[in-house]
Formats: structure tokens, C-alpha cells, sequence
């Protein structure tokens, strides 16, 4: 006996253009062609709401705005589920939502490696110069003048914040050979196995020759310390 399809209808919203094929590619590879998958460069707001009519799957970005008007339209649309694309879920009304009977879904985790290796890629061009040489260069302009670097090995840098990004950061300072100041609500056993020494906010800055800080808007998910957080 042939199986039915269950074909469900899924719209996604600010998909950028690189990331249409590799959503396109999961939902393969999870679901075969069994759904069907629609990618907007819009943004989702109140006035773009009525695009997802007819969808039962809405995908959302952290750049889309889900309040309470927009969340209405979606359900009356058929809509059933909300997908955030991303950790953070702060532009959804999570109380209409539930009121309105949807479930909502985030990513729990992303990689803390490309966040931290970034980090220390634009950590290196600006100790390095790399940017102004490479200007100079396209000029064929070879002087040497302004361009002098200095050594990330023996430096200090202090994390303000030590979870999986932090951790991740602090073992390529590691790497370089530098020394590791830390700050946190609770001490991260393995940036203590790296040699970390957690430090005062007020000591980890004036000691560091670099910082960097983990957390998003300087809080945790319980504790807000935005005022006054880098003073």
C-alpha cells in the first residue's frame, strides 16, 4: 500500500542567499521532497505577516518581528509552529504565543569555535595591521611605515565570561601562549585547566592587554549587567 505524503507547508523569513540552498539541503535530508519550502528575503513585521498564509511551518530570524499583532495574523494563517533560526528569541511574544496555541523552537547551541576563531581573526588584524597593509598593497605601496605589529605570545587577555565561546576563545589564546584573566558568576573548570585566574571586572581590565567579552549585551540568561557593565 502506497504511503501518504504529509506534506506540510514551511515559509522562512530574511533568509540570506547563501543560506537558502543549505536549508534547502537539510530539509532533504531529514524529510526528502515531502515538504515544501518557501525562502523570503523580507523580513517578517506586521506588514509582511500575510505571506505566510498557508503555511503551518514559520521560520524566523533574529532580525523579524514576532509581537503580539503579528503572532495573530500568523495563527489565523494556519500557522503552527514558530522556528527561530538563532539562540536568542527576545522579538517573540512568547505569552501571545502561547496564548494563541503555538509552539515555538530555537537553536539551542551554534558553534562557539566560529564565533571565537572570528574573534581572534579580527584580533590579528588590527595587532597585525593587516588591513591598512593590505590597502597599501593593492596601491603597490610596500613601506613598512605604521605597520609594526606586536606579539599576541606573553600578553594578557581577559574573558568576560566563560562559557562555551569563552572557553573556546581561551584556548587559542592559549595556543598563542598568553596569559588568562577571567570574570564570571562561577568559575569554568576547563579555562582553570587552561592556567585561568579569575580576577575582579575592575583588575581583568586594567591588566589586559586584550578583553573580550562572551556575553550578549553583558548578561547571562538570569542576571542583567548592562549599567555600568564595562566601567
Amino acid at each position: 500500500m502506497k504511503r501518504e505524503r504529509n506534506d506540510v507547508k514551511i515559509i522562512a523569513y530574511g533568509v540570506l542567499t547563501d543560506e537558502r540552498p543549505l536549508l534547502q539541503a537539510a530539509l532533504d535530508r531529514a524529510f526528502g521532497d515531502r515538504h515544501e519550502l518557501r525562502c523570503l528575503q523580507l523580513f517578517l513585521n506586521r506588514d509582511t505577516a500575510p505571506t505566510a498564509a498557508g503555511h503551518e511551518i514559520v521560520l524566523s530570524s533574529v532580525n523579524d518581528t514576532l509581537d503580539a499583532a503579528v503572532l495573530r495574523d500568523l495563527s489565523k494563517g494556519g500557522a503552527k509552529l514558530i522556528a527561530q533560526r538563532a539562540t536568542g528569541y527576545n522579538n517573540i511574544d512568547l505569552t501571545a504565543a502561547q496564548d494563541l496555541g503555538l509552539t515555538v523552537a530555537r537553536v539551542s547551541f551554534y558553534s562557539p569555535y566560529s564565533v571565537a576563531e572570528f574573534a581572534w581573526a579580527l584580533a590579528l588584524a588590527v595587532g597585525r595591521r593587516i588591513v591598512r597593509a593590505a590597502h597599501r598593497t593593492r596601491e603597490f605601496d610596500f613601506r613598512l611605515d605604521g605597520l609594526l605589529g606586536r606579539d599576541l605570545h606573553g600578553r594578557t587577555v581577559g574573558v568576560v565570561g566563560t562559557g562555551k565561546i569563552g572557553t573556546a576563545f581561551a584556548r587559542i589564546a592559549h595556543g598563542f601562549g598568553m596569559r588568562l584573566l577571567g570574570w564570571d558568576i562561577a568559575e569554568n573548570p576547563e579555562c582553570l585547566a587552561l592556567g585561568m585566574e579569575y580576577v575582579p571586572r575592575e583588575r581583568l581590565f586594567a591588566e589586559s592587554d586584550w578583553s573580550a567579552c562572551t556575553y550578549r549585551w553583558c548578561r547571562t540568561p538570569t542576571t542583567w549587567w548592562t549599567p555600568g557593565c564595562w566601567t
